[in-house]
């Protein structure tokens, strides 16, 4: 009679290998995958920017001044647009820091303590009266052609 001796299975070497194989792409694939999350997620502020913008040229059509504000309802009389000051996902706060009859300049800040907030590179987004669309790092370094691709 003849037994087979051989085990099945697997060794603790092969383990430590597959494991080791498995450690080095998580290293690789893990900030690769939260800088194009940080990236993706900028789509936020701009549509947020660029739905401001037009609310501001139709607020200048009706009341032939621009908004200073974003928070309450609009009217001539008091100068705000309706909106609120956070972006749709939360991820940027939006402020008009220039606004009075002839221009306005709109900000969108990614919000403290947020997710978006680890995004060092584009950190602000601003739009003008101009249609000019600028943005900034974390150290208030232009990074325009980033940001705004």
């Amino acid at each position: 009679m003849k037994f087979n001796t051989r085990q099945r299975g697997v060794t603790l070497i092969e383990l430590v290998v597959v494991m080791m194989i498995v450690g080095i792409l998580a290293a690789i694939a893990i900030p690769s995958y939260r800088a194009y999350v940080l990236r993706s997620q900028r789509s936020d502020a701009q549509d947020a920017l660029l739905a401001l913008a037009t609310q501001q040229e139709k607020f200048y059509l009706q009341c032939n001044i621009y908004a200073t504000g974003c928070a309450a309802a609009p009217n001539c009389a008091g100068p705000n647009l309706q909106g609120t000051n956070s972006s749709k996902n939360g991820w940027y706060t939006l402020t008009i820091p220039v606004g009075n009859v002839t221009s306005y300049t709109i900000s969108a800040t990614a919000t403290a303590g947020g997710n978006q907030f680890q995004d060092v590179d584009c950190r602000t987004f601003l739009v003008t009266d101009r249609g000019i669309r600028t943005a900034a790092n974390s150290g208030g370094a232009a990074n325009t052609a980033e940001c705004w691709r």
